[in-house]
């Protein structure tokens, strides 16, 4: 028996106290609704309208079953309600991840943008590497992440990418500081600080293979985790860094050169299972790609390089 149907049909008759007006009311024909509220006084066992008169009343029982019926017809409008929220991804928590060298400002935009957006949802943030998101994205402990491409995991969904061109960061006092543009290949002598290659292998990889198609063998890769031990590293000469345009805004003893051709770009964008998501997994991976656009503006192209596209698309994460 489906109660709460039977005890909508009660309710509106009750309050018409007409068959006739409640069945028009209920769009359902007459008949029907009387076998539906004799059904329910059967389950019940109690009658619940007087119909010795012209026009039904309620009996007592009726007149305390109203309100019950009302109360959880109410309840259940708003467990409805809730759950609907649920299914949004507008209540609950969302366990995501981002890289350790995002941003305060970043931070603060995706926050706020998840407050506004889903007011409702608790968010736990954590600073996490490229490989440690996809590992606990497999294990089901991380629900969303920011990843840096090419990501080599099956069952992943990836929302839109933001590519961001990658420059060379120097000391000011640097002689390479002086151009304009940097050639890889003028690198030649310079050690290369970069992410230990266990924290994103994928970009690990097709950083030193570009490096190498542009004839430039690091003769050492300083591993650094932070962007702190990753100044000090380029400060004391000796090394380079590959790195956004932003990256050098922290330190006002580095300046970022572009790389002549523009080689190399940065490609990020959310990541989340690809079956039984969390609800608000594709709604994070939108906001994530309007607030990393905003927060890395494309740095100028140097003359030689067309403006409509200053950098090659080097991955694609639609696959």
């Amino acid at each position: 028996m489906d109660l709460l149907r039977h005890l909508r049909h009660f309710v509106v008759v009750a309050h018409e106290l007409h068959f006739g007006r409640a069945a028009e009311l209920l769009r359902m024909a007459q008949p029907p609704l009387s076998q539906s509220i004799q059904r329910l006084e059967r389950e019940l066992t109690v009658e619940l309208f007087d119909r010795s008169r012209r026009q039904a009343r309620l009996t007592t029982a009726g007149e305390l079953l109203l309100g019950e019926a009302e109360e959880l017809l109410a309840g259940e409008a708003r467990l409805r309600n809730l759950m609907g929220q649920v299914r949004a991804g507008e209540l609950g928590v969302l366990r995501a991840g981002v890289p350790p060298e995002t941003p305060a400002v970043t931070l603060r935009a995706l926050l706020d943008g998840l407050t506004t957006r889903a007011p409702g949802l608790d968010v736990e943030l954590h600073e996490l590497t490229t490989a440690e998101q996809v590992r606990m994205l497999a294990e089901r402990t991380l629900d969303v992440g920011l990843v840096h491409h090419p990501v080599a995991a099956d069952g992943l969904r990836f929302g839109a990418p933001v590519d961001v061109p990658l420059g060379v960061l120097l000391p000011r006092t640097s002689p390479l500081a002086r151009d304009r543009a940097v050639a890889l290949a003028s690198l030649a002598d310079l050690d290369l600080v970069a992410a230990p290659r266990a924290t994103a292998p994928g970009w690990h990889d097709h950083l030193l293979a570009v490096c190498r198609q542009h004839d430039w063998r690091p003769a050492r890769i300083r591993p650094a985790r932070n962007p702190e031990f990753l100044f000090g590293l380029v400060l004391a000469g000796g090394a380079v860094a590959v790195e956004p345009a932003t990256v050098a805004r922290r330190e006002p003893r580095i300046t970022w050169r572009p790389i002549t051709g523009t080689p190399l770009v940065r490609r990020t964008s959310a990541a989340w299972p690809d079956r039984s998501a969390h609800p608000a997994a594709a709604m994070f991976g939108q906001l994530a790609a309007e607030v990393l656009a905003d927060a890395e503006p494309v740095a100028p192209a140097p003359a030689s390089v067309p403006e409509a596209r200053p950098w090659p698309v080097l991955f694609d994460t639609t696959g």
